[in-house]
């Protein structure tokens, strides 16, 4: 029986690592020829990840501490837990919200400047608070740019409190469509979204498309006076525009969960210390769902949630199963089924799913898979890599 070796990096739930059964893998923070690495903010850049490694999991959402490209040129899927996290972040961005509207970080910042011995504290309490005076949310106008899992949680939750939602999301998927309440307004354009909202939430991924994609320009289409919250990614949002912004009053306050030199200290800025993961619930979700989808390709090849990889599940026909990942370019299969046609290997049944420049495959045939089929196959120009993958016991 295979045992596999998997590598944690960080401190991963145990909730999540106990779904490893110990007879079948071996579970620790040294091994030097793991099958799988499993992640949490652990920069993974410059390290020098071992041959054996046949997947990277992140317990997150996030992979830009992973080098995805150089695992994609290995034939590495890297998977990650999108939603797993969502409302834990979804309540940090109501926290937020409401901390906005009713002005509690500058309140707690007058509160903490007050002299405790002063005997007129009560009256400067009462004469101070005048100037924190806030709005309520109902019939207020939340933007939110990227409709995802949390941007769809936090959008069901700003209607339910009575907000207006409006939201952009160029890039929406049909799943996270169907989830999206039927109250949320569609806006044509960010700038759409940005003129018309009291408060901007941002849930998207950091890319090169969505770094800086708040920029002195977006900030100048904001409606005057409205509150930007980011809990997605750092980078997404221009530090120096934003400070300008708020120097303007364009901007009325800025929330974010990155904190960086230029921000620190800055009275119109409420930074948290990354927050929007940090709740045991959301850990432990994170490590569940990543485990289960690492055990799933390791032992059957199946993939799900990849950020480099198709997605592709095949119910196993027979117990001698080959994973190939190549290149998405033409007459891949047919050599593939060529080659295994010279070892004398019946295909049983077989799938072929592609996703921009890869592509992976898996193949049930008749009857056990010598380790020269697997070297052939190996050979194919295109082909990244192979593994047999039989089933329990065989």
């Amino acid at each position: 029986m295979t045992k596999y070796q998997i590598l944690t990096i960080n401190q991963i739930s145990s909730h999540g690592l106990h779904r490893f059964p110990a007879a079948r893998y071996a579970v620790g923070k040294v091994c030097e020829q793991p099958d799988a690495i499993l992640v949490r903010s652990h920069d993974m850049h410059g390290m020098a990840i071992p041959a054996s490694v046949k997947a990277v999991g992140r317990a997150g959402a996030g992979t830009n501490n992973i080098p995805v490209a150089a695992m994609s040129e290995r034939g590495v899927p890297v998977f990650n837990a999108p939603g797993a996290n969502a409302n834990a972040v979804k309540e940090l961005v109501l926290a937020a919200l409401l901390m906005s509207a009713r002005n509690v970080a500058p309140a707690l910042g007058y509160v903490a400047s007050l002299d405790a011995r002063d005997a007129d504290l009560e009256a400067r309490v009462e004469g101070g608070k005048k100037q924190f005076a806030g709005v309520e949310l109902p019939h207020r106008t939340l933007g939110i740019v990227g409709l995802g899992a949390i941007g769809g949680l936090v959008a069901d939750t700003a209607i339910k409190l009575g907000m207006k939602v409006i939201g952009f999301d160029p890039e929406i998927t049909v799943d996270a469509a169907w989830r999206l309440h039927s109250g949320v307004r569609r806006a044509h354009s960010i700038e759409d979204a940005l003129k018309q909202s009291d408060f901007v939430t941002l849930h998207v991924p950091l890319s090169g498309a969505t770094r800086n994609l708040m920029n002195a320009a977006r900030f100048a289409a904001m409606k005057p006076g409205a509150a930007l919250l980011n809990f997605a990614r750092d980078g997404i949002v221009d530090d120096e525009a934003a400070l300008a912004a708020l120097a303007s009053q364009r901007l009325k306050a800025y929330f974010t969960d990155f904190p960086s030199p230029r921000l620190l200290h800055h009275p119109g800025v409420v930074a948290l210390p990354h927050l929007g993961a940090s709740t045991a619930e959301a850990e432990e979700n994170c490590a569940v769902m990543v485990v289960d989808q690492v055990r799933e390709y390791l032992e059957h090849g199946s993939i799900q949630n990849s950020v480099n990889f198709p997605a592709l599940e095949m119910m196993r026909e027979s117990p001698f199963r080959i994973a190939i990942a190549n290149a998405n370019v033409p007459n891949m299969l047919g050599q593939i089924s060529t080659t295994m046609a010279q070892a004398g290997l019946n295909i049983h049944n077989m799938l072929n799913k592609s996703r921009g420049e890869m592509a992976f495959t898996l193949v049930d045939v008749d009857s056990p898979v010598a380790d020269g089929v697997v070297g052939a196959l190996e050979a194919i120009h295109g082909v990244l890599s192979v593994r047999y993958i039989p089933a329990e016991g065989d």
